[in-house]
Parts: C-alpha cells; sequence; structure tokens
C-alpha cells in the first residue's frame, strides 16, 4: 500500500492547460526586454517629434497649467486663443508661440526624453546608466500624471452634455492616463537593469 509521502511524489501528468502557462511563466525574461524596446521606441519617437511646432503646440495645456512648468513661458495665461489644429498653419499663432517660447521649451523637453530613451539603450553595455533612466522615466511619468490634476483640458468640458469632468477624461486626459503603464514598466527595466549590474559586480569581486 503506497504512503501519503509516497503518494505525494507521483507526478501529474502534464496538460495542456498547464504546458501553456508554463511556457507563459517562462516568458519574463522575453517580456522585460520586450518593455525595455518599448520605452526606447516611444521615448526616442516622441522625444524627437518636440521638435516640431504641432507637437510643441499639443503640449501647451499641459505645460501652461503647472505648477511645475508655467514658468517656461513667457505667458501661460492666455494659450488658448492661439491654439493651432494639428496640421493647420496660422502665422500669427506661430508668431505668439515663439514669442512665448512654446517652441525652445518643446526642443529642450525633446532632447530630455530622448536622452532618458538613449540611458535605457545602454542595458546591456552599462546597466547602471540603464537603471538610472528609468528611474528617470519613472519621474517623468509622475510629473506626467500630474497633468490629470493641473489641466483642465484633461477632462471633458461641461458644454451641455451631462457627462463631464470627473471621471469623464477627454482624449488628452485619456492620453495622460497611460503613463501609468510607463510608470511600471519603467520600474520594471529599473529593477532589471540594477540586477544587472549588482550581478556583474559580484562577478568581477
Amino acid at each position: 500500500m503506497s504512503t501519503t509521502a509516497e503518494i505525494g511524489k507521483v507526478r501529474t501528468p502534464k496538460t495542456g492547460v498547464r504546458s501553456i502557462f508554463e511556457v507563459a511563466a517562462r516568458a519574463d525574461r522575453a517580456a522585460i526586454g520586450l518593455t525595455r524596446l518599448g520605452l526606447i521606441v516611444v521615448l526616442l519617437w516622441i522625444g524627437g517629434l518636440k521638435a516640431f511646432k504641432y507637437e510643441a503646440v499639443g503640449i501647451v495645456p499641459l505645460v501652461a497649467n503647472s505648477p511645475l512648468m508655467s514658468f517656461f513661458y513667457a505667458d501661460s495665461d492666455h494659450y488658448k486663443a492661439h491654439m493651432n489644429a494639428e496640421g493647420a498653419l496660422v502665422p500669427a499663432n506661430v508668431q505668439w508661440h515663439e514669442e512665448n517660447r512654446t517652441y525652445t521649451f518643446a526642443y529642450g523637453l525633446g532632447a530630455i526624453i530622448v536622452l532618458f530613451g538613449l540611458l535605457l539603450c545602454l542595458h546591456p553595455w552599462l546597466p547602471q546608466f540603464a537603471a538610472v533612466g528609468g528611474f528617470l522615466v519613472f519621474l517623468m511619468s509622475f510629473v506626467t500624471l500630474s497633468f490629470l490634476i493641473t489641466t483642465p483640458e484633461c477632462w471633458v468640458p461641461a458644454l451641455g452634455d451631462a457627462n463631464h469632468g470627473f471621471p469623464f477624461l477627454s482624449g488628452a486626459g485619456r492620453l495622460v492616463v497611460k503613463d501609468s503603464i510607463m510608470m511600471g514598466a519603467a520600474l520594471a527595466v529599473m529593477a532589471d537593469s540594477a540586477k544587472s549590474y549588482l550581478r556583474r559586480r559580484s562577478a568581477s569581486a
């Protein structure tokens, strides 16, 4: 008669479902690599677009209403009258944004975002720098999410429909809230790069 201990040693035959979950469980390394690649693509792409006027104007409501950033603009109070639709060219508005330092700020912000992306690219060679990059992206995402509190344009305005204000996110708000995903991704790649750095230090000790 089999004892309880012997019964515990009996292997349960693998099922199709179990095999699928085992494959999924081994995907963590690929998941981190894909997460890092996704962050790099987004940072380099969005950062690079800050060099173009339409993108610089698009972030004006976020910056103008932020107590952390509004001082970068010469006139953060009167932007609404000078917003260009994407693809539209209004020379008078372009002139106003030049005087407002809209484009200058966007160039600087874009350079910083691209730098963060390049830091993440260093993971295979200098994981300590990539870890710093991940932390900086986390901080950037935290600041971006603060726009949900400071920017009225993140919420559907009261124009007659009963569905306005919180929790009804506007197009801008739906874009901003997605940074919560970037925040988690940044922490994940930061931790992975930090582990890689510590492993290398232990191996060389």
